[in-house]
C-alpha cells in the first residue's frame, strides 16, 4: 500500500487499512483495492460512515485483464511508411474463434470497478475488487446498499459475464435472449461466433456461424518525422495520411 499525502487518503487507511489491499493516489485521484470478502463492509463503511458519505454510486463497470501489459503496437522501431505501426494480429479477438490461442490462467482476471461520490463532502473515490475465481467470476452484489447499482450490475454480468451474488433479477440487459458468451471478455472474437438473418423459407430469422474471416484494418500514414526519414536518407515530406 502507497504512502497517502492527502487527509481523505489518510483517513481511509486509519478506517479500513486492514481491509484494504492496495491504496493508490494518482492525477489528484484515489483508488482503492478491497479484497472481495471485505467488499461489502468497506462500501457501506464508505456511505454510512460520517467522515466519508460517499452517497452516489456513480457507475460500476467490469475489466478483463487478460494480455494486461502486452502491446500489439509497434512504438519504437517503425519504418518511413508507417505500416509496421500495424497490430501483431495475435492478441485476443482476433483469430478465428475455432483456432483461439488458449488464455494462460490469471489468478486475477476479472475485477469490479465503482466511482463513488459524495456530495456532502464533495470527494469522488475509485473502488476495484477482484474476482478470486476466473472461472466462476463472483462478487457480492452492492444493490443493498445502492439501489441504482441494478442495471450497472447487469451490464456487467451480461459483457463480462461477472456474477453478482444477491443480485435480485440478474439477467442479460444488452445482448440478445440466445447470446452465447460474453463480447467484452478479450478473448471474444471481434466479429462474434454467430450472425443472424432472414430466412423466407423458414419465415423465421435464423442463427448461423459467422461467415465474415477476421481481420485488422491498419492504415498507411506517412509522418513527417526525422527520426525516420534519417533512417532512409530522404527529405521531409508533408505529413498525409490515407
Amino acid at each position: 500500500m502507497s504512502e497517502s499525502s492527502s487527509p481523505l487518503a489518510n483517513r481511509l487507511q486509519t478506517r479500513f487499512g486492514a481491509l484494504l489491499s492496495g491504496l493508490v493516489e494518482a492525477l489528484d485521484e484515489i483508488s482503492i483495492d478491497v479484497p472481495v470478502a471485505n467488499w461489502l463492509a468497506v462500501a457501506r463503511g464508505l456511505r454510512d460512515d460520517p467522515e466519508f458519505r460517499f452517497e452516489l454510486l456513480i457507475d460500476l463497470c467490469g475489466v478483463d485483464y487478460l494480455s494486461w501489459g502486452e502491446a500489439e503496437w509497434d512504438t519504437s522501431d517503425v519504418s518511413a511508411e508507417g505500416f509496421s505501426r500495424g497490430v501483431e494480429g495475435a492478441g485476443p479477438g482476433r483469430f478465428n474463434w475455432a483456432d483461439r490461442p488458449a488464455a494462460p490462467p490469471l489468478a486475477q482476471r476479472f475485477a469490479v470497478v465503482v466511482q463513488l461520490l459524495s456530495i456532502t463532502h464533495n470527494r469522488r473515490l475509485r473502488m476495484r475488487c477482484f474476482a478470486p475465481d476466473e472461472g466462476l467470476p463472483l462478487v457480492p452484489s452492492l444493490i443493498a446498499l445502492w439501489r441504482g447499482v441494478n442495471w450497472y450490475e447487469r451490464e456487467a454480468f451480461d459483457l463480462f459475464g461477472i456474477v453478482f451474488d444477491g443480485h435480485p433479477d440478474l439477467r442479460r440487459i444488452l445482448s440478445d435472449y440466445g447470446f452465447v458468451g460474453h463480447p467484452f471478455r478479450k478473448d471474444f472474437p471481434l466479429i462474434g461466433n454467430v450472425e443472424v438473418r432472414y430466412d423466407e423459407a423458414r419465415q423465421r430469422v435464423v442463427y448461423e456461424p459467422v461467415s465474415i474471416q477476421p481481420r485488422v484494418g491498419v492504415p498507411r500514414t506517412l509522418r513527417n518525422d526525422t527520426r525516420l526519414l534519417a533512417s532512409v536518407g530522404t527529405a521531409a515530406p508533408a505529413a498525409t495520411g490515407k
